[in-house]
């Protein structure tokens, strides 16, 4: 039947936000600004989209990229033209190195005015060019749901990453005939082989030392099958950089992660498998430790499965490459009939499990305040579904060593080692699972890198509990000060606000701790304030890390 009705024309501003609605956007941060004013007067007629206004537009695309990861599909963000994009460019970052998909929008010049330099002008696909997956400027509103389903698509397929738009002002005030809005792409991602899956099965048949790695890759629907076949097959598990909460830590398969601080006999436990299989994984420089460890070697036999075949490119002579989801590879290994009973390899599991253990507890440090101990006592009575936030510095390494994830989407850590990052993801994951307690963990150096989304958190009544460890001190940089210019430290020593006084000026419940004892106290009162709550940690600088006193160094 042909259809007769004539629909009226639309601006690009409103076909673009109605493209939004067809891809499922629930929610967009950003930062507004007068180059996509076309935009924001869309959104009025779009209730069904929540926008989240933020103070700096690197907190804005850190959002963003946080909401990619829990979400299920693409995060979104809006920034205006040169500043704006610029201040974005930490959370594109973030997103590429983390494999999140992201879309990040930006305002951009009027078409007349472009390779002028004019105000605020920058060419985004020089930008950008080396950390986003795509990057294209929309040049006519007729052809605004054609580049914003590709975006979409790009930003999901294969190994997941950010796509960046540029939109003209003028483009985006222009009319255009109002097109069909029904048309959605899903990335199923490919299937792996049958010959793939029994040339596996026949390596793993000859393992008597397997370790399997969970890398960064999607792991929707694949989580539980990935139990299913590892307890099955009796394979311990450890975790790549910030993956963690890939594989449940109370499971007994599970062995510990591979990061910055990595337990030392983790580290020989990898280097003494005579068979790896990285899972999604990258071999990125944290994880092989200086690319110094998960290199061809003749004892050891790598098998690589990523949704990405240029990924598997870029890796190591593998024994085996697998061009598959995460999902679809682990269905059909966890489906496959048990077969032959696998080799005993108890006392592998066994040894790996109980290093994992004795790491996880920590040793008394200097001071008071007992870190270590209000992670682990953190662990014991958060319930299982909590999301764990943090952005980078020495803090973290306590609650990546010491806190157990026990569920999925309950890590939000930055895989590019952006400060600044907890803060953000925590309001993100908050704005998306409101029921579910959201915990950010924060350096006083982190903290200040994006302070002012306090703000952001109150005004969209996101009641997260940050928790800011104030060592008065840009540890980790002090840290290698120390080890590699012994006495000659510069730049690290912070004169830093009154947080309790602040946060208390933003509308928080605020609370200082000294003392070990009086973490559990302060923190019943935060969760019950009703409101976002912060509670500073003082710790002093002596205890650098877990292991490792300041005074040490000397």
């Amino acid at each position: 039947m042909i259809e007769t009705t004539k629909r009226p024309p639309l601006s690009g501003g409103q076909i673009l936000v109605q493209c939004l609605l067809t891809q499922g956007v629930e929610r967009v941060f950003c930062v507004p600004g007068e180059s996509y004013l076309a935009v924001l007067d869309a959104f009025v007629d779009a209730p069904e989209i929540q926008v989240v206004t933020c103070r700096q537009e690197g907190g804005a695309a850190m959002m963003a990229e946080a909401d990619g990861k829990l979400g299920g599909i693409a995060g979104v963000c809006f920034v205006t033209r040169g500043p704006g994009a610029t201040n974005a460019s930490a959370g594109v970052h973030a997103a590429r190195q983390a494999s999140t998909p992201m879309v990040l929008f930006i305002g951009q010049v009027g078409r007349d005015a472009r390779d002028r330099e004019a105000f605020q002008e920058v060419d985004y696909r020089q930008m950008y060019g080396g950390i986003a997956k795509w990057v294209a400027e929309v040049d006519c509103a007729e052809r605004m749901v054609e580049y914003v389903q590709r975006a979409f698509a790009v930003a999901a397929a294969g190994r997941p990453g950010p796509v960046v738009l540029a939109l003209p002002e003028d483009m985006l005030r222009e009319t255009a005939p109002s097109p069909r809005f029904n048309f959605r792409l899903h990335s199923a991602g490919p299937a792996p082989d049958q010959a793939d899956i029994d040339q596996l099965n026949h390596l793993l048949a000859e393992s008597r030392r397997p370790l399997v790695i969970c890398g960064e890759a999607p792991w929707s629907g694949a989580r539980a099958p990935l139990h299913a076949w590892c307890e099955r097959r009796q394979l311990p598990v450890a975790a790549a950089f910030r993956c963690q909460d890939n594989f449940d830590n109370d499971n007994p398969l599970y062995v510990g992660d591979i990061g910055l601080g990595i337990n030392p006999a983790l580290r020989r436990r990898v280097e003494s498998a005579d068979l790896v299989i990285v899972l999604g994984g990258r071999f990125s420089e944290i994880v092989t430790q200086n690319y110094c460890i998960l290199q061809p070697a003749a004892t050891q036999k790598i098998i690589y499965a990523h949704p990405s075949a240029d990924e598997l490119a870029s890796a190591p002579n593998a024994a085996l490459a697998i061009n598959a989801s995460m999902k679809k590879l682990l269905v059909a290994l966890a489906g496959e009939n048990a077969g032959e009973t696998p080799p005993d390899r108890s006392e592998w599991i066994q040894s790996g499990r109980n290093d994992y253990e004795q790491w996880s507890r920590p040793s008394p440090l200097p001071g008071a305040l007992q870190y270590g101990q209000i992670v682990t006592w953190l662990r014991s009575q958060l319930p299982d579904d909590a999301i764990i936030c943090n952005g980078a510095g020495n803090y973290a390494i306590w609650v990546h060593r010491f806190f157990r994830y026990r569920r999925a989407n309950t890590q939000l850590a930055p895989i590019s080692g952006s400060m600044g990052y907890g803060l953000p993801a925590a309001i993100a994951a908050k704005l998306r699972y409101p029921e579910r307690q959201v915990i950010c963990f924060a350096g006083d150096g982190c903290l200040q890198m994006t302070l002012q989304e306090l703000a952001t958190a109150r005004q969209y009544s996101a009641n997260i509990l940050v928790l800011v460890v104030n060592n008065r001190s840009l540890g980790t940089i002090r840290m290698h000060q120390e080890r590699n210019y012994p006495g000659r430290t510069s730049a690290t020593d912070l004169q830093n606000p009154d947080f309790v006084a602040l946060a208390r000026a933003y509308g928080y419940h605020a609370e200082s701790v000294a003392e070990t004892e009086h973490f559990a106290p302060a923190y019943a009162a935060a969760v019950n304030a009703g409101k976002p709550a912060l509670l500073e940690l003082q710790l002093p600088l002596e205890a650098l890390t877990p292991n490792l006193k300041l005074s040490d160094l000397h």
